[in-house]
């Protein structure tokens, strides 16, 4: 496994697979990893000749007063945990070479990414388009694996890579849970014992809203009423959004079917946790 800083670097190991007709799988993370990025990194072990890995804390997606310093960090683990993964290179660029001085051009996505957290996070999704972008030019990966668990995030980049015509097959991936239910993500290490009971309440949430549907109920007032009196239970628990949505645009529905997407948003302490489930599907 080469683990790699230089951006020169990358894009010319990337060129050599890209002439050899052999394919480049990409998993792209922030690091700390768990075994939601782990089956990421098998999957794309499956589906690609090179497996690339990258950790990179990208400051331009976190908005003022958010967890970019404190935002989890575990370099030698994740390593460890790539390399027992398959990875073939690990490509951690620094902040200055991927934001060198006079840097000035972004990636904005429009509709798709002002609901949901765009609206409780400005900017967010800008700052996500323009890193992936760069990550995808600088890789060049033929597919490159997101977790579902952020949802719109993977809309969003569905949505770019599809605009730009950006020759990228995008895969999205199960959402892996606790024994408990509650999503695998790198934000969980700052719950407390306390909090991390009460996040058990996310999930609660979707098994409820899903019990209904599939006893025939498909009113969204209905529906998002019964998910927020789940949460308003939690004293411990601030909502910031229970909302459905149609599951390829994230337009607003008043009723719900096979393909809509329940995204839910809270508070817990300082920390802000997402997760959705898509009816129809498995949770």
């Amino acid at each position: 496994m080469k683990i790699i800083n230089s951006i020169f670097h990358m894009q010319a190991l990337a060129v050599a697979p890209e002439r050899e007709g052999r394919r480049i799988a990409f998993v792209p993370t922030m690091g700390y990893l768990h075994e939601g990025h782990a089956s990421l990194l098998r999957e794309g072990r499956r589906r690609g000749d090179v497996l690339v890995l990258s950790i990179f804390v990208n400051p331009i997606q976190f908005g003022k007063n958010e967890d970019l310093d404190s935002y989890p960090r575990d370099l030698e683990r994740d390593f460890q945990l790539a390399d027992a993964c398959g990875a073939d290179i690990v490509f951690i660029p620094t902040v200055a070479d991927m934001y060198p001085s006079g840097f000035q051009t972004t990636v904005s996505v429009h509709d798709i990414a002002l609901p949901l957290c765009g609206a409780s996070r400005p900017g967010h999704f800008d700052g996500v388009a323009t890193v992936v972008t760069k990550l995808f030019n600088i890789v060049r990966p033929d597919c490159a694996l997101f977790g579902r668990k952020d949802y719109q995030q993977l809309a969003v980049i569905r949505q770019m890579t599809a605009d730009l015509n950006l020759p990228v097959e995008i895969v999205g991936m199960p959402i892996i849970r606790e024994g408990d239910g509650l999503a695998m993500s790198s934000r969980n290490a700052y719950l407390s014992s306390s909090e991390r009971q009460s996040a058990l309440c996310l999930f609660r949430a979707l098994t409820r809203a899903r019990e209904l549907y599939s006893a025939g109920e498909r009113s969204v007032a209905i529906l998002a009423r019964e998910t927020r009196a789940i949460f308003e239970k939690e004293a411990a628990v601030v909502i910031d959004y229970v909302e459905f949505r149609d599951g390829v645009l994230l337009h607003e529905l008043e009723n719900v079917d096979a393909g809509t997407v329940l995204a839910l948003a809270v508070k817990i302490g300082k920390t802000r946790l997402i997760d959705n489930t898509v009816f129809g599907e498995e949770l």
